[in-house]
C-alpha cells in the first residue's frame, strides 16, 4: 500500500517529513512526549492532553489496537501523535477496533515514520513549542508555517472549562457511606474508580461550579482533579479553592488540583521547559522516606521557593529527577495534593496509598 505523505513542522522551523497516520488534515498544538512503553490508548483519552501533540517514545504504536474499556474520557480532545513505527493492524484477541480506525473516527492526524529518538532529544534541548502536522501541505512549508501561527500559547491559555462535564453526574455507590464533590477540571476515570472502590459515593461538578452548589449536596470532603492548560489563568477555581479550604473540610487535589491548591493559598506556578510526562519517574516521599514510581503528565509546576518559605506548607514529595516539588500538604487544613498520578498503574501500584489516605483524613474529621 502506498503511504501519504505528512509532514510535521515545529515553531522553531524544524522540519520532519514522514507518513500520514489517522485522519488526512490538518492539526496542531504544543508537541510533548511520554516514555510510557505502554497505555497509548489511555494517554490519547488523557484530557490533560488536550491541545497537545503527543510523541509517543515507544518504537512500535497500534499493535495492541484499542478497547473500549482503556480510555479516561469520553473521546480524546488531542491535537495529533507522532510515532516511529505504525501498525495499521493489531493482533490483541479482545481488542475492539485498530488504533487507524479509531484515529478516523475522532479526527485526529497524526505522522509516522520519523526518528522519534532525534526528535525528542531536540525537545528535551529546545523545550516545549507549538508543532503542526499535516497532509495538504506537501512542500508547502509557508502555507503550513501561516497555520501553525494561528495556535495558541499553551502558556496563559484555558481549557478546563471546555473538556470538562457540562452537568453534574454521580459515580458509585449512592449508600456508600461516604460523599465527596469531585471539581472536574480534565477528570480521568480511573480516578473515580479508585474513590469508589474505597466506599465513597461521588458527585462530579463542572469546573466553574461555585461553593455553594457543591455544599447544597452536603459532602463529606472535596477533590481537586487533574485536567489541561495553564493555573495561573485559572482564577475562578482559584476562588472556588479558597471557598472550599474555609468551610475546613478535607480536600484532595491531583495534578492540576495539586497546582490550583498551591495557587489558592499564594504559590505561584510556572510553566516548565519540557514536562513531565510518562510512568516511569521516581518520587520519594518525604514523610514516610520511601520512593514510588509514578505516571506523570504535566507541563506546569509550583514554585519550590514559594512552597518552603510558606509557613502553613509542608512539601511532602519531591521528583528525584531534578527535586521538584511534588506534593504538599497544608499545616492548618485538612488538604493535600500530589503532582502525579496515583490512580493510574505503571507495574506496582506505588501510590494507590494517597487515595486510603484521603479516606482516613476524612473518617477523622
Amino acid at each position: 500500500m502506498i503511504k501519504q505523505k505528512a509532514t510535521l513542522l515545529l515553531a522553531d522551523g524544524t522540519v520532519f517529513h514522514g507518513s500520514l497516520i489517522g485522519n488526512p488534515g490538518t492539526n496542531g498544538g504544543e508537541i510533548c512526549f511520554n516514555t510510557g512503553m505502554t497505555g497509548y490508548q489511555e494517554i490519547y483519552t488523557d484530557p490533560s492532553y488536550t491541545g497537545q501533540v503527543i510523541v509517543t517514545t515507544t518504537s512500535h504504536i497500534g499493535n495492541y489496537g484499542v478497547h473500549n474499556e482503556e480510555v479516561e474520557s469520553d473521546h480524546p480532545t488531542i491535537g495529533g501523535i507522532v510515532v516511529n513505527s505504525f501498525s495499521e493492524i493489531y493482533s490483541r484477541l479482545d481488542g475492539h477496533g485498530s488504533l487507524q480506525d479509531y484515529l478516523v473516527k475522532y479526527k485526529i492526524t497524526g505522522i509516522a515514520d520519523i526518528d522519534t529518538r532525534k526528535l525528542v532529544r531536540h525537545i528535551r534541548s529546545q523545550g516545549a513549542m507549538n508543532a503542526i502536522i499535516s497532509s495538504e501541505y506537501d512542500g508547502d512549508l509557508e502555507g503550513l508555517q501561516a497555520e501553525l501561527d494561528k495556535l495558541p500559547d499553551m502558556n496563559g491559555l484555558e481549557l478546563s472549562s471546555k473538556v470538562c462535564t457540562q452537568e453534574p453526574y454521580f459515580y458509585g455507590d449512592e449508600n456508600a457511606a461516604i460523599k465527596v464533590a469531585c471539581l472536574d477540571f480534565g477528570i480521568k476515570k480511573n480516578i473515580l474508580r479508585n474513590l469508589a472502590s474505597r466506599g465513597v459515593y461521588c458527585k462530579v461538578f463542572p469546573a466553574k461550579t461555585k461553593l455553594a452548589e457543591m455544599e447544597a449536596w452536603s459532602p463529606n470532603a472535596y477533590f481537586l482533579s487533574n485536567g489541561p492548560g495553564d493555573p495561573a489563568v485559572m482564577e475562578y477555581a482559584v476562588d472556588t479553592v479558597k471557598d472550599i479550604l474555609e468551610t475546613g473540610k478535607p480536600l484532595f487535589g491531583i495534578c492540576l488540583g495539586h497546582q490550583l491548591l498551591a495557587e489558592s493559598v499564594g504559590i505561584s506556578t510556572y510553566k516548565m521547559h519540557h514536562g513531565h510526562r510518562g510512568i516511569n519517574h521516581p518520587i520519594k516521599n518525604l514523610t514516610s522516606g520511601k520512593s514510588e514510581i509514578t505516571s506523570q503528565n504535566h507541563g506546569f509546576n509550583i514554585v519550590r521557593e514559594d512552597s518552603e518559605n510558606h509557613p502553613d506548607v509542608e512539601i511532602t514529595h519531591v521528583h528525584l529527577n531534578d527535586n521538584t516539588v511534588a506534593g504538599i500538604r497544608l499545616k492548618n487544613k485538612p488538604a493535600f495534593s500530589v503532582q502525579y498520578h496515583p490512580e493510574s498503574s505503571p507495574g506496582p501500584h506505588d501510590s494507590r496509598y494517597l487515595f486510603d489516605d484521603f479516606i482516613s483524613l476524612i473518617n477523622q474529621n
